[in-house]
């Protein structure tokens, strides 16, 4: 039985006297905020990490039926933070990526050397954010205050400052926004934003099927959006063990209301129609969710003793399955740079730093949302002209060898200058 800590917890109790300074103080606790407390712990920086939501209820069974994939690189953090050993029975590994124009001839496979290992692995949501809070629970540099709110931030010249509603002062040296797309943090400080909306809605579920997916992830991309089978572990239903795969769908806005609304036998006709049978026959093996596509770069990533991470710095389209992989990239990146500051006699908040970390993560994170950005249009073009040049495209990158590796090593997260956290 996994245990979350509450606010009652003596680590939060700890935290609630003003004189608890700590190094960072975390607004967002989610995967990619909870990730940054334990690496940061791991390189002795301490942390206040304020989450609004309540843990019990993120991690409750059928509260987020998502599933994310993790990449080689991201799978070295985790590893390096001590998460492999619990994490490692519930992922699926992705063995190879099959890449289709709407399953008509020319489709590219990537598929890893023996001595690269997988492309990936996937895991639900809910195993991540367990595996986090559980981890988060016993460790002492890490402070959680939970079903909390943020009523007030402040920035100074020798630290910050963060008041909650019931009162309580969190002091530090460096405010981290990790509060996902819609950062009040950021909005609040300024941040200038490049977005637009996809006007497409991506409907996420999981489904049984009859073949086994062999670790193979689909991306069939039509006109109306990509459609994805992302390979999930085999599960035991009472009579024995069935397959499974993670459904990521894109549709247009004004047919998502209508989709999402189709009773579950004509949705899985209609699921099964763009599978093209490729795992045989298919059933719903979760609820459907619905979320909109939009696209969000800030301009910048820090200011005066503030730093953006994540979905606060950037959302982006599904198509790569990156967003959650570029956010654990800053998290790397960024204790790498703190760490190397502290061993030099900086503090946390130092200017510094934090110019190192924005001259870092913005080329990269530039570069990995502009090709995805760009594969959605491309693949969103629709003609028979179009889809004809698409094919013949793919058909050479899958005779190319070294053009076919740099996009296997892009989707690994093995490319640029890694953190050494992500490093093996």
């Amino acid at each position: 039985m996994n245990t979350i800590p509450t606010t009652d917890t003596p680590a939060t109790n700890d935290a609630r006297s003003s004189n608890d300074r700590r190094d960072l103080v975390i607004l967002g606790g989610g995967l990619v905020g909870m990730t940054l407390a334990l690496a940061a712990a791991r390189k002795g920086l301490t942390s206040h990490v304020v989450e609004r939501a309540d843990p019990e209820t993120l991690t409750a069974a059928g509260a987020d039926g998502r599933a994310s994939a993790i990449s080689t690189a991201s799978w070295n953090l985790f590893g390096h933070i001590g998460l492999a050993e619990k994490l490692e029975p519930l992922g699926c590994p992705i063995e190879s990526i099959a890449v289709s124009d709407g399953m008509k001839p020319g489709r590219i496979d990537f598929q890893p050397g023996p001595e690269e290992g997988t492309l990936g692995r996937m895991f639900a949501n809910r195993d991540l954010r367990l595996a986090l809070f559980e981890a988060a629970k016993d460790e002492a540099a890490i402070a959680w205050h939970v079903r909390a709110e943020v009523v007030t931030r402040d920035r100074g010249p020798h630290g910050v400052a963060v008041t909650l509603a019931d009162g309580t002062v969190l002091e530090g040296s460096l405010l981290v926004a990790a509060e996902g797309r819609q950062s009040p943090t950021r909005d609040e400080a300024g941040f200038g934003l490049a977005k637009w909306d996809y006007s497409h809605r991506a409907i996420v579920s999981a489904l049984w099927h009859e073949k086994p997916h062999e670790g193979v992830a689909w991306e069939i991309f039509y006109p109306d959006g990509p459609f994805a089978l992302l390979p999930l572990l085999d599960e035991n239903d009472g009579n024995g063990n069935r397959h499974r795969s993670a459904l990521v769908w894109t549709v247009a806005e004004k047919d998502a209301a209508g989709i999402t609304k189709l009773p579950d036998s004509i949705f899985v006709g209609e699921v099964a129609k763009a599978m093209h049978s490729v795992f045989g026959k298919i059933e719903l093996a979760a609820p459907r969710m619905s979320y909109p596509l939009r696209f969000h770069h800030s301009g910048k990533l820090v200011d005066n003793r503030l730093v953006l991470i994540g979905d606060a710095a950037h959302g982006m389209h599904p198509i790569a399955g990156q967003g959650l992989n570029l956010g654990l990239r800053d998290v790397g990146a960024l204790v790498e740079v703190l760490a190397d500051g502290m061993r030099l006699g900086l503090e946390p908040g130092d200017a510094q730093l934090l110019d190192r970390y924005e001259r870092w993560r913005s080329l990269d994170t530039f570069m990995v949302m502009s090709v995805t950005d760009g594969l959605n249009r491309l693949f969103g073009i629709p003609g028979k002209l179009p889809s004809a040049a698409r094919r013949l495209g793919m058909s050479a990158v899958q005779r190319i060898t070294p053009v076919k590796t740099f996009f296997m090593n892009e989707a690994r997260g093995m490319s640029g200058q890694l953190p050494e956290l992500l490093r093996d």
